[in-house]
């Protein structure tokens, strides 16, 4: 079917944002890649791209369309899977997940893809309220993010996976003492404060009543904790799950009393059809993360 070829390609131009990055992912020419949209554009009759030299944009018709097109391929792709298995899955299917849960979510989706060879998983990483986006724009079938309290939307449904307290991490040479002691004597490094668990850090000073020594802020847990590895100073973080921190020799894990957590959950769009998919890929996820 011409057309279903033409939506793959344009889903790819969707996601690599150039021709020819996804000429690689379709296994065709650049100048094919170009052909065929032009030829889609034509079919549908409206153009679906801004175009600057080798840059590709979507306009607001093409990223109106990624949504019906994603659907309409994944339905295709299911009609093609093996009608004697029925527990087969497939189809193509965009994850996404903040880098702390990369591991773990790249690995659920390989045991899946080996179960399911005509299951397609893409996985992207990025920050919670990037994910949030690109998963109400139409661009992410589920993604694995932080959930803040009353941070419902209605158009997601939500599933619950773990929480992660967050505690403050020091170098192990310096003295021990109590959290607020330690975020006064020492320099502050701070989780940028625009993002979600930047905001939790800012609720936990707040109940610690410490107001420290801003020194540097970072958008990266583990350029922070590195920092703190090489005795520049300490920071307040949510204890990563699969972190091995406390038995480090250069790190000091301290607790905070009643600490606020950070809760993680996988995201999906209420509307979508790919929801077997979806909770499979939480459940391989949740495998790997239960301790």
């Amino acid at each position: 079917m011409s057309s279903i070829r033409l939506m793959k390609t344009f889903l790819a131009v969707a996601s690599e944002g150039s021709f020819a990055a996804a000429a690689h992912r379709v296994a065709l020419t650049q100048a094919a890649v170009g052909q065929q949209m032009r030829t889609f554009e034509a079919e549908l009759k409206r153009p679906l791209f801004e175009r600057h030299g080798k840059a590709v944009v979507l306009n607001d018709a093409g990223r109106a369309l990624v949504p019906s097109v994603r659907r309409l391929v994944g339905q295709y792709e299911q009609m093609l899977a093996d009608p004697g298995a029925p527990d087969a899955m497939a189809g193509t299917v965009h994850l996404g997940g903040v880098v702390s849960a990369l591991r773990a979510l790249v690995q659920a989706t390989l045991v899946l893809k080996d179960r399911h060879p005509a299951l397609d998983l893409h996985v992207s990483g990025g920050k919670s309220m990037e994910l949030l986006s690109r998963l109400a724009a139409g661009e992410l079938d589920a993604a694995i993010v932080v959930r803040e309290p009353g941070s419902g939307r209605a158009e997601f449904a939500w599933t619950p996976l773990y929480a992660e307290p967050m505690v403050l991490l020091a170098p192990r040479n310096v003295e021990a003492a109590a959290p607020r002691e330690l975020l006064q004597r020492h320099r502050f490094i701070r989780f940028d404060p625009t993002q979600h668990t930047g905001q939790l850090v800012e609720r936990t000073l707040k109940k610690l009543r410490a107001k420290p020594q801003e020194f540097l802020e970072l958008n990266a847990i583990e350029g922070i904790v590195d920092l703190v590895r090489s005795g520049l100073g300490v920071s307040v973080l949510p204890l990563l799950r699969d972190a091995r921190w406390a038995t480090e020799p250069r790190l000091r894990v301290v607790e905070i009393p009643h600490a606020e957590e950070r809760r993680m959950a996988l995201a999906r769009r209420r509307d979508s059809d790919k929801a077997a998919v979806i909770a499979a890929v939480a459940r391989e996820f949740q495998l790997r993360t239960d301790k």
